[in-house]
């Protein structure tokens, strides 16, 4: 079965992925959702690191961090973006799907905290959310994929200095033979009383042993008060 995120890492094993995004943008999404120039071009890069692992058979622990650095019309900053540590504990399970829940504590950095924020902005933040995700087991098969799968993430953040958040996951994977993996990503969310946005994100997993290699490409198509950016995505994976 392919592995999303609402399936936890058996006890004893996991995983950590090292990440680069660039993202870079000449518009932005007014407040009423029409697209505008910005003042001048936004670039936002980050080096992120995510692992995860199981330590028990239904308990999971991850950490996200990264390194960012950027520039836009107003500012040209470099540094620590949000660090996080949580837990998932996988609620149910079965042979084609699974549900867990994540409980998380992020420590802001001097890099954008939030995409609509500038560097610098926001203190804690806390996170709750559930995951749910299903094989598509025999219809996968019909559509010349193996290992396929969907699966949808629902979160609420909670902020210091900045607005709370409710976000939204989607994911749509499959392989299509033993060593690719094909992956179909949308990333939605809405600030309380301002920001909102969605991203789709196409990439491609090709495997090595233990080892993975993903390349894509992610692309702002809708929100307001946020910048319209576009870039490449590319990851190293590690499974331990």
């Amino acid at each position: 079965m392919a592995q999303a995120g609402a399936w936890n890492p058996p006890k004893g094993q996991g995983q950590a992925i090292i990440k680069y995004e660039e993202q870079r943008g000449d518009t932005g999404f007014d407040p009423s959702g029409e697209e505008v120039p910005l003042p001048a071009q936004r670039r936002d890069a980050a080096l992120g690191l995510f692992a995860e692992y199981g330590v028990g058979d239904a308990l999971a622990i991850r950490l996200k961090a990264d390194w960012q650095d950027g520039e836009d019309a107003f500012v040209d900053y470099q540094g620590r973006g949000p660090v996080e540590i949580g837990a998932s504990w996988q609620v149910w399970r079965d042979d084609g799907g699974a549900v867990s829940v994540y409980g998380g504590y992020a420590w802001a950095g001097e890099g954008r905290n939030a995409g609509y924020a500038a560097p610098g902005v926001g203190e804690h933040d806390w996170e709750a959310r559930v995951s749910a995700a299903r094989s598509l087991g025999e219809m996968g098969g019909r559509w010349g994929m193996d290992q396929s799968f969907v699966e949808l993430q629902v979160a609420r953040r909670l902020r210091d200095d900045l607005p709370n958040e409710t976000r939204i996951d989607a994911t749509v994977g499959a392989r299509f033979d033993a060593r690719w993996l094909i992956l179909g990503q949308a990333f939605a969310g809405a600030a309380d009383g301002g920001a909102r946005w969605l991203s789709l994100e196409g990439s491609l997993v090709r495997d090595f042993g233990d080892w993975s290699l993903q390349a894509g490409w992610r692309q702002t198509v809708a929100g307001r008060e946020a910048a319209v950016v576009h870039g490449p995505v590319v990851a190293i994976w590690r499974r331990f």
